[in-house]
């Protein structure tokens, strides 16, 4: 347990110290918040979803920075295979459960800094919220980020150092625009259509607590659950056939 804690609290303040990983998982989603909300601050009823634009576009760019920050686990799990320094650790006391529950744990960490710090930009903007509202939308994104700590694990089992930063940037911006980050989208279409089916689209309907009701359906939660099924499944046989190429 004490390898398992030293570890996890190495893996965060090595975390905090990467200046390139604060200022894209951090830093660029608060001040594209300020950029796109700011302008619109005074719009209550943000083309009809009944949100108003600063509520709407906080719980978006939340979304968004949160799952950067959990993907962003692959990245250093890449760099360290190439490193050498995951085989290094694998004649440690330290157990495949623990180094993998240290890169979770530090990516919810990050989510959790990149959340709060958006909120308070929120309540600049003046976004006010009962308590029990602020509870249930950070309670839905949270498990929302599930199935994002597994697909990071995957990737860093997979892909390289130099294709994580094309894939990472690619693979957001396009699940930020399938899921309505940018903008809300339409009731209707194609987009729509394919949006019900992927997790990244119910990180950003957890604003609809604000609205008094429920955020997610019994669809948004089945989605969720199969994606963590199977991205977590894939996840250990990557992680399983890289130990065993050591």
């Amino acid at each position: 347990m004490s390898t398992a804690l030293t570890y996890t609290r190495f893996e965060l303040l090595r975390t905090l110290r990467n200046r390139r990983f604060l200022i894209f998982s951090l830093c660029f989603p608060l001040a594209l918040f300020f950029l796109i909300a700011g302008p619109n601050r005074g719009d209550r009823d943000l083309q009809s979803t009944g949100l108003s634009a600063p509520l709407y576009f906080m719980v978006s760019m939340a979304s968004w920075g949160t799952m950067t920050s959990m993907l962003s686990t692959g990245a250093r799990i890449a760099g360290e295979r190439q490193a050498g320094w995951n085989r290094q650790l694998r004649i440690s006391p330290l157990s495949p459960h623990a180094y993998l529950r240290a890169k979770v744990l530090t990516a919810y960490c990050m989510a959790l800094l990149s959340l709060g710090l958006l909120y308070v930009s929120g309540v600049i903007l003046g976004v006010r919220l009962p308590a029990g509202e602020w509870l249930g939308m950070t309670g839905l994104i949270i498990v929302g980020l599930i199935p994002f700590g597994a697909a990071g694990i995957l990737l860093g089992h997979v892909l390289t150092t130099d294709s994580m930063g094309p894939v990472l940037g690619g693979g957001t911006a396009l699940l930020a625009i399938l899921s309505g980050t940018w903008f809300p989208l339409s009731d209707h279409g194609f987009i729509h259509g394919v949006a019900q089916y992927l997790p990244s689209y119910w990180l950003v309907q957890a604003n609809r607590v604000a609205l008094g009701g429920h955020a997610w359906s019994a669809h948004a939660w089945a989605v969720v659950a199969v994606w963590t099924a199977v991205l977590g499944v894939l996840a250990m046989r990557a992680y399983r056939r890289d130990t065993g190429r050591a």
